[in-house]
């Protein structure tokens, strides 16, 4: 029953973000409809502007009536929508009004209007449309990174509440072991050694459910903080009420050709200046904004939910975790000083792309008497309209992927800036409240190699069998190293370390030990060595009869169906393969959810480990006569292949079910070195005794010492 309540609690943890992330996603869909539909006012607007010149310029010889049965026409289509306040919209009110105390006709006016203000019309509705479609772009990218924060947060939660409940668990069997202990006190040592490796767990599980905590509420502030940039910022910032700035212009040259031909009508065209002179871009996006602000509003902010009773709601820098948490501010704080710096050179630029952007839309040929008046000469050095059409759909373009570094460098700014700040504060209470921590450390994972197959430069299948270790000890004691120390170290595995920390690391490795179970190394080194191994393997861990098969699943473009081709390749290969391979790209997806921070995203992963893991054998390398140009032109599709794995390992390798064997965890914690050794004896004692009731006749010297599963 216990156990029912709690999956009733979880499911409705869920529930609520489920529900609250439903909202968004509506809200975000409704903001695209709007987008859409302001678009389609802004160009029926236009069409009715430049409509309403053709056919003036048509009717300017019909006098009064004529005119007044032109503006019925446009007032009866304004009766039709929906009433607006914008300035645009007024403007229009203002320039029927006007029409209706015309009654007579003009030909220089007719002139003007089919010849000067016609055309610019149309090149602003182009632009304007040009420029939306661009937007709502840019927009859909926005969105899409906040729905992928909202589904991080969603897996941050569910890591958390699966951890904590782990943990509520473990805890309740050393609380029945410690009753136990108080009744039967004739087999107290029995019971003791039983509480000792049930309080390992217990401090274990807790660890990991800690980290995981720490996650989710990092995850839950990146959250809440591109909840607030988006809708406090970049709607604002896309949302473009659009050819303010050439319509103006287009009444403007209107207006003085009104002038010109109509001195009898001052009071008219003056309150049509005054319509023309309140054109506002930034009154109408706001209007915009007010009109639909339930679509538009900030969302709740996502609240803190803690799991089946945990009181702690806070990121927790305790003992073992006030170093890594140390370090990981220390890169988020000098990230985030980077991210800040080319935010605001993004800023600048983007500027200075609106400045040239804006000049070239006022660069236009309204007023019909001032080409007249030009010189010759002038009129020879100006551009031509088609070259000036060109280049300002240049500065368009730039200025668009400037507004997208922009947008996208603040949001990234204001997520780092959340996880910053919160980590401040861990860190401070951390430093004020520990007296003394110590660093807990695993005892090497086996002991020296009792078999002459070669580590490095051999044969990984062959070397497992031999030494009987289902993940190379080289393989998961670096992985262990980087998943306690370098996920968040920018530039990892592109960044070269020490080739001589790499080489005594290797020698180490070779002569049986594990020299990063006691001992510190430089990341970068470590990191070396881990694609050293996959180098210098005698045969790549992707065998080469299938690379062509591979290749060719790579680049379908349907995600579920490359998945499914790629495994039925994966599971023709031998299970010890499949479990280092399953093992090495579950730790390479892990390293690139922290791209935010260390700058390796799955593609620069693939980048990195491509050439070491897809490639010939060591004899065909020292071929001669092998062709290199084949390595160098099938490399994009190598990376591409990588970074499949990278991305969708879940969907193409077995799970733990289908091939038993060891799986990477993500919050693996290293046991204080007295737990281990009392786990390692328990186990070995256990072992021993299972192995002699299943097989009496067998050798004690059988065992290779390792476990059959093992995690990291």
């Amino acid at each position: 029953m216990a156990s029912h309540g709690k999956l009733r609690k979880d499911k409705v943890g869920l529930v609520d973000y489920d529900t609250q992330i439903k909202e968004v996603r509506c809200q975000l869909v409704d903001q695209l409809k709007v987008m859409d539909v302001q678009l389609e006012q802004k160009s029926q607007h236009l069409h009715d502007f430049a409509d309403y010149m053709r056919r003036r310029s048509e009717i300017e010889s019909e006098y009064s009536r004529s005119l007044d049965k032109l503006a019925e026409r446009f007032t009866n289509r304004i009766k039709r929508k929906e009433a607006s306040n914008h300035s645009v919209a007024q403007m229009w009110l203002a320039l029927l009004s006007h029409t209706r105390q015309e009654s007579k006709d003009h030909t220089q006016l007719s002139d003007n209007c089919s010849t000067f203000l016609i055309q610019p019309l149309y090149h602003c509705l182009e632009y304007t449309q040009r420029l939306a479609k661009k937007s709502k772009d840019i927009c859909t990218q926005l969105q899409d990174g906040l729905l992928k924060v909202t589904t991080e947060l969603q897996t941050a939660w569910r890591t958390y509440s699966h951890y904590h409940a782990d943990y509520l668990c473990a805890d309740g069997k050393l609380k029945e072991a410690e009753k136990q202990e108080e009744k039967q006190r004739q087999s107290a040592k029995k019971l003791e050694r039983l509480i000792e490796k049930r309080q390992g767990k217990v401090q274990d599980i807790y660890l990991k459910c800690t980290k995981a905590r720490n996650d989710y509420l990092l995850n839950l502030a990146a959250a809440n903080a591109s909840m607030n940039k988006y809708y406090l910022q970049d709607i604002s910032t896309l949302i473009d009420v659009g050819g303010h700035l050439s319509l103006g212009r287009v009444m403007q040259a209107y207006l003085s050709s009104r002038h010109q031909l109509q001195h009898n009508m001052n009071s008219g065209l003056q309150h049509l200046q005054r319509s023309v002179s309140v054109l506002d871009q930034g009154r109408d996006r706001d209007a915009l904004l007010q009109d639909h602000h339930v679509t538009f509003c900030l969302p709740l902010r996502f609240p803190y939910q803690p799991h089946d009773g945990d009181q702690l709601s806070e990121i927790s820098a305790e003992s073992e975790m006030r170093c890594e948490l140390e370090t990981r501010f220390k890169q988020i704080q000098t990230r985030l000083k980077a991210v800040a710096e080319e935010t605001q050179e993004a800023n600048k630029s983007m500027s200075a792309a609106q400045s040239s952007l804006l000049e070239t839309m006022a660069d236009l040929d309204l007023e019909p008497n001032s080409s007249q008046e030009e010189s010759t000469e002038s009129l020879l050095a100006r551009p031509s309209v088609a070259r000036r059409r060109a280049n300002q759909q240049e500065i368009e373009n730039l200025y668009l992927i400037r507004v997208k570094e922009f947008l996208v460098g603040t949001s990234l700014e204001s997520k780092l800036q959340a996880k910053h700040d919160l980590l401040k504060v861990a860190v401070e209470k951390g430093c004020a409240n520990a007296s003394s921590s110590t660093r807990v450390r695993k005892l090497p994972s086996s002991s020296s190699l009792l078999h002459n197959h070669k580590l490095f430069n051999g044969d990984m299948l062959t070397f497992m069998q031999a030494s009987g270790q289902q993940i190379p000890v080289v393989v998961e004691s670096c992985i262990r190293f980087i998943n306690l120390n370098g996920l968040h170290h920018e530039g990892i595995f592109r960044v070269s370390g020490s080739q001589v920390e790499v080489n005594n690391l290797r020698d180490a490795f070779e002569r049986g030990e594990d020299p990063l179970a006691e001992h510190t190394s430089d990341l970068d080194s470590v990191a070396g060595v881990l694609k050293l191994y996959f180098r210098d393997l005698k045969n790549p861990l992707f065998p080469v009869d299938s690379l062509s098969r591979l290749l060719e699943y790579a680049y379908i473009k349907n995600d579920g169906e490359r998945a499914d081709q790629l495994k039925s390749v994966i599971s023709s290969f031998p299970e010890p393969l499949i479990i280092v391979m399953r093992y090495l790209f579950a730790f390479l997806h892990h390293v690139s959810q922290y791209s935010d921070e260390n700058m390796m995203q799955p593609y620069n992963l693939a980048v990195c480990f491509g050439p070491s893991l897809v490639r010939g054998t060591r004899e065909q390398e020292q071929d001669q006569h092998q062709d290199q140009q084949d390595a160098v032109s099938l490399q994009p599709q190598i990376n591409a292949l990588v970074k499949s794995f990278i991305i969708q390992h879940e969907s193409i390798f077995p799970g733990q079910s289908e091939v038993r064997g060891p799986v990477y965890e993500k919050y693996s914690l290293l046991l204080s070195q007295d737990v281990c050794r009392q786990m390692d004896s328990v186990f070995k004692e256990l072992i021993s005794k299972r192995t002699l009731q299943e097989h009496p006749s067998s050798s004690s010297s059988s065992f290779a010492g390792a476990p059959k599963e093992r995690r990291v």
